[in-house]
């Protein structure tokens, strides 16, 4: 077990956690929504931040960033936990803790994982698969080591950590993938038990630090793909920047939700369309078996700067972050 960061004592041994945004007032013995932070003895601990349940070296289109260092590796990792409870999560038996006997997990330290990630010449370590909000005490020692070290840190998240654990993680954090999984409060509460207002104001926070943001959203048939929502969402994204690349993914049925059929690609390209048309200057296809969707153009002149086929990417024209075809600059993270 880790003392965990951002709590408060209250009266009767009872704790509050400031990491994330259902800031929960957790009793004696008891733990919070995540189940990986508990109260011991009036004080807040981390069941999690030393086991680590996944790591692999993965490309960094896979998180999807398609604007951060295309084509290199990136050293993954994960502990078990989340602190949403999301029916159509893919990763279920890793981010749904219902108790912690089941937390699982080899012990490595930051150091160690760096190292790790060294061995591997990574160029960038990503706090992937479950939720890396909830292992927070894990992310920051590493990302702070692997920032002195020269190595970018990423995090693929919900969004939906405080201000203040934000604002402890920035100076370390090189780029971000945040799901916005609807624009509705509604959906929030019903499919994922949490709210919608504490993601926009991470994104519209990491966007204003400096951080690379990029956004993906899983369009399910029915729940969250009426077209007023989908121009709502896009909306708030030009409002914050309409250079964020939006990244649009097919549904297939998972963990509770298998009775709604798979997202058409006909529904995703009709999105991207939209997207596009409103002014996002970076709109991609996720979960396609075609490759129409893939690719990064130019802005300005539409010619192809990054080709892509599934995970791999082929940089034809960007020089030094600009288009080598008409010398505009082009939004992302390139070397």
């Amino acid at each position: 077990m880790v003392k965990a960061v951002l709590s408060e004592a209250e009266d009767n041994h009872r704790v509050v956690c400031r990491l994330c945004a259902h800031e929960c007032r957790i009793d004696e013995g008891k733990t919070g929504v995540c189940r990986v932070r508990k109260n011991l003895n009036g004080e807040l601990v981390s069941l999690n931040a030393d086991k680590i349940v996944a790591m692999n070296l993965d490309p960094i289109e896979k998180k999807p960033l398609y604007h951060f260092l295309p084509g290199s590796r990136s050293f993954s990792i994960a502990a078990m936990g989340c602190n949403f409870s999301c029916r159509f999560c893919q990763n279920h038996s890793i981010s749904m803790v219902k108790d912690e006997k089941e937390i699982q997990g080899n012990m490595l330290s930051p150091e160690q994982l760096l190292a790790l990630a060294r061995k591997n010449r990574a160029h960038s370590i990503s706090y992937t698969y479950t939720e890396p909000t909830v292992f927070f005490e894990l992310v920051l020692e590493t990302a702070k080591l692997a920032h002195s070290a020269g190595i970018r840190n990423v995090l693929v998240s919900n969004g939906y950590m405080t201000p203040k654990a934000l604002s402890l993680l920035a100076p370390f954090l090189d780029g971000a993938n945040i799901d916005l999984k609807s624009f509705r409060d509604a959906f929030y509460r019903k499919f994922c038990s949490a709210r919608l207002q504490p993601v926009l104001e991470t994104i519209s926070a990491m966007k204003s630090m400096g951080i690379w943001l990029e956004v993906t959203t899983l369009l399910i048939p029915g729940l969250n793909d009426d077209r007023r929502e989908i121009l709502d969402l896009i909306s708030f994204l030009r409002q914050v920047d309409e250079n964020i690349p939006w990244h649009v993914s097919r549904f297939f049925p998972q963990h509770q939700l298998l009775e709604i059929e798979p997202t058409t690609a006909a529904s995703i390209h009709d999105v991207l369309r939209l997207g596009a048309s409103q002014g996002l200057k970076f709109t991609y296809g996720g979960n396609l078996a075609d490759s129409s969707w893939s690719n990064t153009r130019c802005p300005s002149c539409q010619e192809t700067l990054i080709a892509r086929s599934g995970y791999h990417s082929e940089i034809l024209g960007i020089l030094r972050g600009c288009c080598r075809f008409c010398g505009d600059r082009v939004a992302g993270i390139w070397e």
